[in-house]
């Protein structure tokens, strides 16, 4: 599992939200950002294996993008936010950080998961 993870859930379904494309980045010291990990969640809402394997996770500002507007249209759902972006630091690379996403077609809320 990687040091940085995520799990979806559709509170309008009552469900997991799968089949749902994320991408993470690291802010550099220009306050550009680089792509460091992507993926799709599992059936069960889950993304384990966001960084690469060789990736050593360093202290710094991270951000998570869900492209909410794809997994709605794929639903027939109509939505308001095309995608959600949680920004987040990491302080201690020893630690495993898990950003969960409460979501649904009108609102989402995200907090710091364990």
């Amino acid at each position: 599992m990687s040091a940085i993870t995520t799990h979806i859930l559709d509170t309008s379904r009552g469900r997991p939200a799968s089949g749902l494309h994320v991408i993470l980045e690291i802010q550099s010291a220009d306050q550009s950002w680089e792509l460091i990990g992507k993926g799709t969640t599992d059936a069960d809402g889950r993304l384990k294996e966001l960084l690469p394997q060789e990736y050593v996770l360093a202290q710094g500002i991270y951000r998570l993008t869900f492209d909410t507007a794809s997994y709605f249209a794929s639903q027939n759902v109509e939505s308001f936010y095309p995608e959600v972006t949680i920004i987040f630091s990491v302080r201690d690379e020893a630690q495993h950080y898990h950003v969960p996403l409460l979501l649904n077609p009108y609102g989402y809320s995200t907090y710091r998961g364990s």
